[in-house]
Order: structure tokens, then C-alpha cells, then sequence
């Protein structure tokens, strides 16, 4: 794990002063490193999930390429306005103001069982809006996969409901 842990670059005052932006960057560039990720994130994955969902942008990534590994649909969560289709949508509470995701409003069947895919879980509050939205749109979460979980702003209280796996706690 060292390895994972060295490629992740920390940069200070991104995007704003007092923020410690975890570039993961170093590590999805580096195809034994990637490759490792996603197998690390394989064998999370319940036998029985339909489905795997990501959060724009960055889980994109490892959501993308995991539901490719498994022979599984890919469902992409947005930012609000970025599908054409017919939506569910989520607004949810920020430390600085309010936001809104998306999903399309025909993304699964019913009761589906799914699996979410994120690159940071950080105060758990973007983690804890898809879930309520995934559920809006008729799935199951059954568990969720985190690359970075930052320990100190104790984002899994949020979610505590839900099965959590991280690979990295920082």
C-alpha cells in the first residue's frame, strides 16, 4: 500500500487557501499503480450488484473502469444541467452553500443493488447526497468505495448506514 500512498501529491491552498487538495493524478498515470487500484476495488465488490455508480468528476475514473472489469453498466452522477435526459435530482447542504446533483431518471430497474465510487470521502456530504439519490431512483446501495478517506473530517459518520471501503486513509 506504501506505493499507493507515496503517488498521492498533496497540495496546499487548492482550490482555495486552507484546503489540501489530494492530487491523485501521479497515481492514475502510473498503469501498475491503476491497475492495482482497481483490482483493490474488485474484490470489494458484492457478486450480486447490477450496477456501478460514480460521482462526477474524478470517481468517474475508477467507476468507469471498475464496471468494466466486472462486465457491469456504468451510472454517472452529475452536477445539476449536465444530462439530456429526464432527471432525479438531489440539492444538498455545503459548509459554504447548498448543490445539486443528478441522475438519470431511468438509471436503474427496480430495487437494483449497486455499488457507489468516489475518489475522496471527505465530510461525507456529496457521498451522503448520491446516496439518498440513488435510492430516489429506485436502487440499493450496498456498498461504497472510497480510494482517500480523509480520517479527520469524519465523513463515514455520514454514511455510517452503508457498508464503506477505502484504500487509503489519510
Amino acid at each position: 500500500m506504501k506505493e499507493l500512498y507515496d503517488a498521492i501529491r498533496t497540495i496546499p491552498d487548492f482550490p482555495k487557501k486552507g484546503i489540501m487538495f489530494r492530487d491523485i493524478t501521479p497515481l492514475i498515470k502510473n498503469e501498475i499503480l491503476f491497475t492495482k487500484t482497481i483490482d483493490l476495488f474488485t474484490k470489494q465488490v458484492p457478486p450480486d450488484i447490477t450496477k456501478i455508480v460514480a460521482i462526477e468528476s474524478r470517481g468517474f475514473i475508477f467507476g468507469g473502469a471498475l464496471a468494466c472489469k466486472l462486465k457491469k453498466g456504468f451510472v454517472p452522477i452529475r452536477k445539476f444541467g449536465k444530462l439530456p435526459c429526464e432527471t432525479i435530482r438531489h440539492t444538498y447542504a455545503l459548509e459554504y452553500g447548498q448543490d445539486t446533483i443528478e441522475i438519470a431518471a431511468d438509471a436503474f430497474e427496480p430495487n437494483e443493488k449497486v455499488v457507489l465510487v468516489d475518489d475522496v470521502l471527505a465530510t461525507g456530504g456529496t457521498a451522503a447526497a448520491a446516496c439518498c439519490l440513488i435510492e430516489k431512483a429506485g436502487a440499493k446501495v450496498k456498498k461504497m468505495l472510497f480510494l482517500i478517506e480523509l480520517k479527520d473530517l469524519g465523513g463515514r459518520k455520514k454514511i455510517n448506514r452503508y457498508e464503506i471501503y477505502s484504500i487509503l486513509n489519510i
